[in-house]
């Protein structure tokens, strides 16, 4: 006699169950139904596991980080504090509070120990993102100080100033330059580096991919050397200039030239994030079934058509969702811009121009409304994004 396992609940019925919880649906799988008075009991201590967690982890860090200053503190104590809040705090939160859990009622257990655990995330989220993202819209309906209500004056204001208009031309020379150029380098740089041998390729993907390492202030800086201008007649210690005046020319400076100032600062971000665009993109053509170039090999076709008929069709998916990952960062590309020409010379972006109206003209209206641009801008792009993801898996 063999022995058969008891049939799992049917997925319907499971969720059926999450959704209402409540009637003879429940009962019909063993789970006690929860009546509206209940429902009103377990609902505070729902919040409260949400909330709780949080809160008590940042008081308990607030402590933590005032106690770590004090320098009359001993130090082994320091020390001690410091791994037991660093390593076991979290882990002993959630442990204390799925153990309260555990003390509940049988019928209380199941619907709030996801609350404990998956709570707080959301919390934090709405906390520092959805509440934030609120305030922000609506602050974008008022004055310079935040207090009187002028409509749609500030969104007037971002689409029709020239210095706007400037900016959002700048933006779509980023968008247009800096993706094409990060992305078909990557794609190049991993075609490439895919023929070589494997130490050959590890040494050729850490050189690429190196710069990656450096932040965009410092790279900014960095860059900020290469293009360095001094006047004629003084030793120029840019590397773009020296090499410029050794061939006979006059030393420029080039962070003023424009329209060029523009193309010079995406270099910035096309030599920063070609290592990105690599890895990942190496990572699909190695994915790429062999047979599928063999057989192509074998009806005599030639590698550059088996780059375009073969390679590109099977790795698009991934072409796409680095496309609109770069587009998405070249949206909010600030760093680069506020670093190397403070947004002068015609180099104003969406971003910087944000935060100067923000922060330097203390005009938090205007401010708004152009975050609140940028964050329409990005949002159908992010979506896009999930969409593929979730096709993706679906296929898998």
């Amino acid at each position: 006699m063999t022995f058969q396992p008891p049939p799992l609940p049917d997925p319907d019925v499971v969720e059926a169950v999450h959704a209402e919880e409540r009637g003879p649906v429940a009962e019909s799988i063993g789970l006690e139904p929860v009546g509206a008075k209940d429902w009103l009991a377990i609902l505070p201590i729902r919040i409260a596991a949400a909330v709780g967690i949080p809160l008590i982890g940042g008081l308990l860090l607030f402590w933590a980080f005032t106690f770590l200053r004090d320098a009359d503190a001993n130090k082994a104590v320091i020390v001690v504090v410091a791994i037991v809040v660093g390593v076991f705090g979290v882990f002993g939160l959630y442990w204390a509070m799925d153990f309260v859990n555990e003390q509940l009622p049988d019928q209380w257990k199941a619907r709030i120990r996801p609350w404990i655990f998956a709570g707080p995330a959301v919390a934090i989220l709405v906390l520092f993102l959805v509440w934030p993202t609120i305030n922000t819209i609506w602050s974008s309906f008022l004055d310079a100080k935040g207090q009187e209500f002028v409509g749609l004056d500030n969104y007037q204001y971002a689409f029709t100033e020239d210095v706007m208009l400037q900016s959002f031309r700048n933006n779509l020379i980023w968008l247009v330059v800096g993706t094409a150029f990060t992305v078909g380098l990557g794609l190049l740089v991993a075609t490439l580096v895919d023929r070589l041998g494997r130490r050959a390729e590890t040494i050729a993907k850490s050189l690429v991919f190196l710069p990656m390492a450096i932040s965009f202030v410092g790279a900014s800086v960095v860059w900020n050397f290469i293009y360095s201008f001094r006047p004629e007649g003084s030793a120029q210690i840019g590397l773009l200039n020296a090499v410029w005046t050794g061939l006979g020319g006059e030393p420029q400076f080039w962070l003023s030239l424009e329209p060029w100032n523009n193309l010079l600062l995406i270099v910035v971000l096309v030599w920063l994030q070609t290592g990105f665009t690599m890895v990942v993109l190496s990572s699909a053509i190695k994915g790429v079934d062999g047979s599928l170039l063999e057989a192509a090999r074998i009806d005599g076709a030639s590698e550059i058509q088996i780059f375009w008929k073969v390679i590109i069709p099977t790795i698009k998916s991934t072409i796409v969702v680095v496309t609109t990952t770069m587009v998405i960062l070249i949206l909010k590309v600030f760093d680069i811009i506020w670093v190397m020409t403070s947004g002068q010379y015609s180099t104003e972006v969406i971003a910087s121009r944000m935060i100067r109206e923000m922060i330097n003209f203390g005009n938090k209206g205007r401010g708004a409304a152009i975050a609140v641009i940028l964050l329409l801008a990005v949002v159908p792009i992010m979506i896009m994004n999930v969409r593929r993801f979730r096709e993706e898996e679906a296929l898998r």
